[in-house]
């Protein structure tokens, strides 16, 4: 299992994935544009702002470089939210592994602002895909169909709207895998 994100991953939509995934059974590697320490943020809703709110969150090791990673070794990819989506969709390799698993229909689990790394590696046309919903429109011009939910299954891919869906969104994935395994 490989996660692929950078610095700015929202520090839940990390870490809620990974230690599933790895309560499982599966050994989880979180793939980076460079393999170092990453820094996390913390995303919260107050009320009364138009968006969520950021702080500095837990900082992670990255295990491999997203140049070094052979997809072929994987059995699925999750791609978490934050802001690390903005920068590793400009990634080329990142492009390439995530068209590996669609070319190969492996499970993709994304959430938040992760499917802007999907519509840039050009997975999304004609799939149906959950995001934060202000990303209605880059799924849209990424060529995919938005449906604001927290846990959207389109066949291999299982997308959800930010971390308050992990429970539904994580169980989705999970389900998914199972049937594939």
């Amino acid at each position: 299992m490989i996660i692929l994100t950078g610095d700015a991953a929202e520090t839940l939509e990390v870490f809620y994935p990974y230690q599933r995934l790895r309560e499982a059974g599966y050994d989880v590697h979180i793939a980076a544009p460079e393999k170092k320490k990453l820094q996390f943020v913390v995303h919260d809703f107050v009320e009364g702002f138009d968006t969520y709110t950021e702080k500095p969150g837990h900082t992670w090791d990255a295990d491999i470089a997203f140049r070094d990673v052979d997809p072929a070794d994987y059995v699925a990819a999750v791609v978490p939210g934050g802001r690390a989506p903005e920068f590793i969709r400009n990634d080329e390799d990142a492009k390439r592994i995530v068209r590996y698993f669609f070319d190969h229909d492996a499970p993709v689990a994304a959430l938040c602002h992760g499917p802007m790394l999907l519509a840039a590696a050009g997975v999304l046309q004609g799939r149906t895909s959950s995001a934060y919903p202000e990303l209605k429109v880059d799924v849209e011009l990424g060529g995919g169909i938005f449906e604001n939910g927290g846990a959207v299954v389109d066949g291999n891919l299982v997308s959800g709207r930010a971390w308050p869906d992990h429970p539904e969104w994580m169980r989705a994935f999970m389900a998914v895998l199972e049937a594939r395994a």
